[in-house]
């Protein structure tokens, strides 16, 4: 059997329990994994500057997988450096309904937010006019709309159908009556790629409007694709509607001349939680869910599926942490998850 050999950036925090709770389901999978394993924690990088960065960036070019653990910034963000060596562009990360975790928003969300990772305002802090004023430049680049184009229309193809027996439909949303040359810009790339996946529909929104219609009538979106900006507001609202920000998981994308991922990066979206680091009291399903997104991304949907049905099964039951209505800490959430990944992987 081949080994998947993938990096592993370790952080701070709870970060060294998500990595226990990782290791442990990875060797309950019937696939060999092998973990190519980075100090990232805030006193290596403050003793050793760029080295852990370095040593990142060697060993992901090597693997082309990496899953990454929170942590702290306090100078420079490991995340923006690592995504400017590795050129991720893309950011990919499924807002979802979890059966056993109360939302104030009772519709079922299945959403796939896909977000061009590079430009728009975030690159630059802006300037000064004067004293009264300022003002910063607004960037959008074909390079990354196209690559973030052709991810989420392959995406939506990949996921089939919808229990409506529909096709998955990418939306592109943006400003583009407004902001006519750079969402403009955007929008006339995703039309042309759209011309390679004719069997996928497409459909283009107002942003302001889309965030309504979400609310709305979640059941008509499922991948949406936006700006930088656009994708960092949608993603922390989506996550709003799910009930947890905590269970969030995404990934990092790099691409080829051809427009084919080549570096992919898997994470959870939460932060080190300092308050509750080494107590056994994290909920590591975010985390699992970013192993679970590597796996797919790595051609094993079908174990993959299994570990999710595992962890969401567990919550469903209220088999789960206590941040979820559950009485388990973190390593007996884990080996829960373990015991139903093994039922679900013997179907």
């Amino acid at each position: 059997m081949p080994i998947t050999r993938i990096t592993e950036l370790r952080g701070d925090g709870i970060g060294p329990e998500l990595q226990e709770s990782v290791h442990s389901i990875a060797a309950a999978l019937p696939i060999e994994t092998q973990f190519d394993s980075i100090d990232w924690t805030l006193e290596n990088r403050e003793r050793n500057g760029d080295q852990p960065i370095d040593q990142a960036e060697a060993s992901m070019r090597d693997t082309k997988l990496a899953i990454k653990y929170p942590t702290v910034t306090k100078t420079r963000s490991p995340n923006a450096l690592i995504r400017r060596r590795c050129d991720f562009s893309v950011i990919y990360r499924p807002a979802i309904s979890i059966a056993g975790i109360d939302s104030n928003f009772k519709e079922n969300v299945n959403l796939h937010i896909v977000r061009i990772a590079t430009g728009g305002t975030y690159d630059d802090p802006g300037q000064l006019v004067g004293v009264d004023a300022a003002v910063s430049l607004r960037l959008v680049e074909r390079g990354p709309c196209t690559q973030a184009a052709h991810f989420a229309f392959d995406l939506a193809r990949k996921k089939g159908l919808t229990y409506k027996g529909e096709h998955y439909r990418v939306t592109s949303s943006s400003k583009h009556t407004i902001q006519r040359v750079t969402d403009g810009l955007f929008e006339s790339i995703v039309k042309d790629v759209h011309q390679y996946y004719p069997d996928v529909p497409h459909q283009v929104e107002l942003f302001d409007a889309l965030l309504g219609k979400i609310i709305l009538t979640p059941q008509d979106y499922e991948v949406v694709l936006v700006l930088n900006e656009y994708g960092d507001f949608l993603s922390d609202m989506a996550s709003g509607l799910v009930g947890s920000l905590g269970t969030g998981a995404s990934g990092n994308y790099s691409f080829d001349g051809d427009n084919h991922v080549d570096i992919a990066m898997f994470d959870p979206a939460g932060g080190t939680a300092p308050d509750i680091a080494g107590q056994d009291l994290c909920n590591p399903t975010a985390a699992l869910l970013a192993l679970g997104m590597l796996l797919d991304h790595v051609d094993r949907y079908d174990v993959g599926h299994a570990l999710r049905m595992a962890v969401l099964s567990a919550i469903r039951d209220q088999e789960c942490t206590r941040d979820l209505g559950g009485k388990l800490g973190t390593r007996d959430f884990t080996q829960v998850v373990i015991d139903r990944l093994r039922d679900e992987l013997s179907k």
